[in-house]
């Protein structure tokens, strides 16, 4: 606005809703889940606002159903990359432009709209093509990616307010720029959120994007090409190029114009592009900015003093809710003696309880994993801690494709603490447990430190003041995101800013300030109202 200083509205997180049996939200989720079973769709790429088909097919599959096809979806080439890369430069200058009021209420309007009419569509595509329960679908497809869109705007306005001291005769002003050239936004599978969220925070700081959704989540990726659209993003700032990594990352990261790289996936992935970024770094324009956040092998240490009923709950919520697909799922617990006596026994009837199934039925706690690589790879794991002598299976451990990728909430106990499985991220339903002498607390809060060479996300539980303050001291570099009595997931958006350092990424947090400032270039302004006329200064004179 020309003549006005406007104010983003304070942003306060989406409720989650409840889906009660006969609410609103309830049917119109249930029939939205019947709509989308009943038809199969045709996706296109999205380039310049463009829907471009290549023929070049894959498919978008149920995982708990997996020979029911949701869609069929076209992927990238190298005539299609170059395309969406002169899409991208063809769009910045005019978005570059455009004054951020109306680049913040693109995305305001954004999370209006998915709070009201795209929450159903968000949701349900969510529940299908990534088999997630109802709970899981809401807190993510909705309620995370709602709060993307009405804080990343309020942290821009902060952002730009943030400016520098003027002295007497001169003002001082600092400008934010748009990084030169495009952002590549890599995505996972397993968040709507993440996919919503890595494309959209570098444009709503005036940058065009190349967007590669994962191949196992075109189909809610879809869905938010929709949205975007809907809320009036113009053409070209975010083009949706779906396809092998290789096949569209390659060409992608060896363009001169390539600025910046927004990831969240494997750690391996994300090193090699560093790596190829390091070895391309003459050809480019500018550095290219790198932001990522990877793996976790994610923990929940006991302390003695802990309460049994809290641990539990942490440790079942946090292990096994999204089937441990979550990149902050507790995949290693550390338990003392006294404590575990009290709790093997009922850790393992409550397990056998958990429900899974088909996400259609709403009382189901697990669903299947995403797809054939990812149930081999956990597979193996559970195959390894059967055949091994120093771990005993006390729940779970049984596994089946036939219909969908389906494997039990697993519990292993290991003698190691540096068995496989306590080391390696095994990205499923799979929680393994170190025993811990009772008087070893402290050496294991070190070895709990020094196992894993990820640092993403991390819980203590205890009563006990003093055992809370030393695992927050010696565990000060293993987690990202800390967590005191509670499960080790859940991070919201302005609250608990998330990632994690080490080998989990780059810990740019996303929800906070701190990642959209990674995607601006400051400019420095100083005008001088009262220029020198003489280029001598006072003490020069000697008379």
């Amino acid at each position: 606005m020309a003549n006005g200083l406007v104010k983003v509205p304070e942003p306060k997180n989406e409720p989650v809703l409840s889906y009660q049996p006969q609410s609103p939200e309830k049917l119109a989720l249930k029939s939205k889940l019947a709509e989308l079973k009943r038809s199969q769709i045709d996706i296109p790429m999205v380039i310049d606002g463009e829907d471009i088909r290549s023929g070049d097919l894959g498919e978008c599959c149920c995982p708990h159903q997996k020979n029911h096809i949701l869609a069929t979806y076209h992927k990238a080439g190298a005539k299609e990359i170059e395309r969406a890369i002169d899409a991208a430069n063809k769009a910045r200058p005019l978005w570059a432009a455009m004054p951020w009021e109306s680049r913040a209420a693109i995305f305001l309007k954004a999370a209006d709209l998915l709070a009201g009419p795209f929450r159903a569509a968000l949701n349900a595509a969510t529940m299908l093509g990534q088999s997630k329960t109802v709970y899981q679908a809401e807190i993510d497809s909705a309620c995370e990616l709602i709060d993307f869109y009405r804080f990343n705007p309020y942290y821009m306005q902060q952002i730009y307010a943030q400016q520098p001291e003027s002295s007497r005769g001169c003002w001082n002003y600092l400008e934010q720029r748009p990084l030169e050239g495009f952002i590549f936004a890599v995505t996972p599978f397993n968040f709507t959120s993440i996919a919503g969220n890595l494309p959209t925070a570098p444009a709503i700081m005036g940058n065009t994007v190349l967007w590669k959704p994962a191949s196992s989540a075109v189909y809610s990726a879809f869905f938010l090409m929709q949205l975007f659209k809907a809320a009036g993003l113009p053409d070209g700032v975010i083009n949706m190029i779906p396809g092998s990594g290789g096949q569209v990352g390659t060409p992608v990261m060896n363009h001169p114009d390539l600025a910046g790289i927004h990831f969240t996936g494997s750690t391996p992935v994300f090193q090699n592009m560093w790596k190829t970024i390091g070895n391309n770094i003459t050809k480019y324009h500018s550095y290219p900015r790198i932001v990522g956040e990877t793996g976790g092998k994610d923990f929940i240490f006991v302390h003695a003093s802990a309460d049994p009923d809290e641990t539990l709950t942490a440790l079942i919520r946090g292990a096994f809710e999204y089937q441990g697909q979550k990149c902050s799922a507790a995949s290693r617990a550390y338990i003392p003696d006294i404590l575990w006596k009290k709790l093997k026994s009922k850790l393992a009837e409550l397990v056998e309880t958990i429900k899974m199934g088909d996400p259609e039925d709403f009382t189901n706690f697990l669903c299947a994993v995403i797809d054939k690589p990812a149930f081999d790879s956990i597979v193996e794991y559970i195959e390894y801690a059967k055949a091994s002598s120093e771990a005993e299976i006390i729940a779970g451990g049984n596994f089946d494709e036939s219909k969908g990728y389906f494997i039990e909430p697993t519990v292993v106990v290991t003698t190691n603490p540096k068995f496989r499985l306590m080391v390696e991220e095994i990205f499923g339903p799979v929680l393994t447990i170190y025993v811990y002498p009772d008087d070893k607390y402290e050496d294991s809060l070190h070895l709990c430190d020094q196992t894993s060479p990820y640092a993403l996300t991390g819980t203590i539980m205890a009563r006990d003041r003093r055992a809370i303050n030393l695992a927050i001291e010696i565990l000060r570099n293993a987690a990202g995101n800390f967590y005191i009595n509670d499960k080790p997931t859940g991070a919201v958006v302005g609250q608990q800013p998330f990632g994690g350092s080490r080998a989990s990424g780059t810990n740019d947090k996303a929800g906070s300030m701190i990642n959209l400032l990674r995607w601006v270039s400051p400019r420095t302004v100083k005008e001088n109202f009262v220029p020198p006329r003489s280029y001598e200064y006072p003490h020069m004179n000697e008379a």
